[in-house]
């Protein structure tokens, strides 16, 4: 997969807003690229969908960690902003444990477009369907994904930390980073909603189980059965490195809303999940996409669309279209 050196991906978009004059909105509209659009390219890559939805379920089939994998790496991309001059963003100390299969499905699904239609579709727009796909596949909404993305030219590990959120984020620091990406507390709560899936190493939660904001004693806010049986999986010392729990542990194969009824009993993996519940500011919005499936998946495809559009980047003076999506094309 890629190397040391490799570039992530970026969904960094450009919203373009034109001017009132309509003679000056339409010599603008000639001289700008076009911008997102669920049929973006019906002309240049009408199978697109048909190409990459034949790599996710057959990736799903043979590696089924390809979908949380993936799911994540696409939130990891849309949150930083990738360069080349240092370590690459998949080399910052956050991007670590971001499992090769995410990568695996994108490479897979990118050499199969390229056999259709080369030199037209963005890494980044690949990744975006992806995870739309395995969503799906796992049991989540199907939603239509506005396409249109170039790959950006910078990966560097250094803006890694600052914008992402970490297992130990207090509710403050989350609605400041999403906040200082256009998101809302609302979005913060339902994007939190994807651990529906998906696994955490021990590390992530481990201060949780013995060693709580310093106390030697375990967090109050979990399970005592929770509790104990993630000790006997992840003792406090040595052992534990490659062990992972899953982030639902009512229905951790299946993308559902029982994420939030577990934040309610005190099931949450992480403290930041279980955060969500324990803060009046986020805790209506948790019991509400709690009680209803379906409101939940409204709101994640609505949240998906928003956070698959963070950003401006667009055209040749800002971006390319990788051929490969560990390496940059010139």
């Amino acid at each position: 997969m890629p190397s040391s050196s490799s570039p992530m991906f970026t969904c960094l978009v450009v919203v373009i807003f034109l001017g009132t004059n309509p003679s000056n909105s339409v010599a603008k509209t000639a001289r700008l690229p076009r911008q997102l659009s669920a049929n973006y390219y019906a002309r240049t890559c009408p199978q697109l969908e048909q190409l990459v939805g034949s790599v996710t379920s057959q990736q799903l089939k043979e590696t089924p960690i390809s979908g949380p994998a993936t799911i994540r790496l696409f939130f990891h991309d849309c949150f930083v902003e990738g360069g080349t001059r240092e370590l690459a963003e998949k080399d910052a100390e956050d991007n670590k444990d971001l499992r090769a299969e995410g990568f695996d499905s994108i490479r897979k699904a990118k050499a199969l477009v390229e056999t259709k239609c080369p030199g037209v579709v963005s890494c980044a727009d690949i990744l975006a369907i992806s995870a739309r796909d395995f969503i799906h596949l796992l049991g989540g909404p199907y939603y239509q994904v506005k396409k249109g993305r170039w790959d950006g030219r910078i990966s560097m590990a250094s803006r890694v930390p600052n914008n992402l959120p970490r297992a130990n984020s207090t509710v403050d620091q989350l609605i400041k980073i999403f906040n200082s990406k256009g998101l809302t507390t609302e979005d913060l709560v339902v994007l939190s909603g994807a651990h529906t899936i998906g696994f955490a190493h021990c590390k992530q939660f481990l201060n949780r189980l013995y060693n709580y904001h310093g106390t030697k004693q375990p967090d109050p806010a979990i399970d005592p059965r929770l509790l104990k049986a993630l000790k006997m999986s992840c003792p406090q010392f040595g052992g534990n490195d490659d062990i992972v729990a899953p982030f639902d542990v009512t229905t951790p194969f299946l993308f559902d809303h029982a994420y939030y009824g577990n934040l309610e009993a005190k099931l949450g993996l992480l403290a930041t999940d279980q955060a969500l519940f324990l803060d009046p500011r986020t805790r209506p919005v948790v019991q509400q996409l709690g009680k209803d499936k379906q409101k939940f998946f409204q709101a994640f495809a609505l949240a998906m669309d928003k956070m698959g559009s963070i950003g401006v980047k667009r055209g040749r003076k800002h971006g390319e279209k990788r051929k490969d999506c560990s390496v940059h094309s010139f």
